[in-house]
């Protein structure tokens, strides 16, 4: 489980855990370990675990909701970039600016699409294993990753069509 902590947690995170993303992790690992005897021989492990944790992520979610059902709750994925891992290759990658710009598009989407993206690009999992994770058909992760990914580009657009530093030829 050690294996695929910081995987958990960034689902827990980008799905709307936020701050409360170390519990749920922690509760999900309690239930994926009481819970082990109904994990099918053969079947892969990871997708199974960041299923149980996207369910605990929804049922914190839920529970929120009732405590706090008119509070703003954007501020959820602000931490996402703060708590990527340091060694994570898309942290790296995405510094400064164009991660800020990033991670705001991403808030922008609704979270069935926020969800899919973070499963095959945040945590490279492939298509049967997002759509084991999320629950869905694959034909739903792919239109849902389709439609991610088209709003992304045009929110996106803007950022990558400011023009940069001019060379002067003359």
């Amino acid at each position: 489980m050690r294996r695929h902590a910081a995987d958990a947690r960034r689902l827990a995170v980008v799905a709307g855990a936020g701050p409360d993303a170390d519990d749920v992790v922690q509760v999900a690992f309690v239930k994926a370990y009481r819970t082990i005897g109904s994990f099918r021989d053969g079947a892969p492990f990871r997708p199974w675990l960041l299923r149980i944790v996207l369910n605990e992520t929804r049922n914190n979610a839920r529970a929120a909701r009732r405590y706090r059902a008119a509070a703003d709750r954007s501020f959820l994925l602000d931490a996402a970039g703060a708590d990527m891992a340091v060694d994570d290759p898309a942290a790296t990658a995405l510094t400064g600016e164009r991660r800020a710009v990033l991670m705001t598009a991403l808030r922008s989407l609704p979270e069935p699409q926020r969800q899919v993206v973070a499963c095959r690009y945040l945590l490279d999992l492939d298509e049967e294993e997002t759509a084991t994770v999320l629950g869905w058909p694959r034909g739903t992760v792919k239109s849902r990753l389709h439609r991610a990914l088209r709003r992304l580009r045009t929110e996106l657009a803007p950022a990558a069509a400011t023009p940069a530093q001019e060379v002067d030829h003359g």
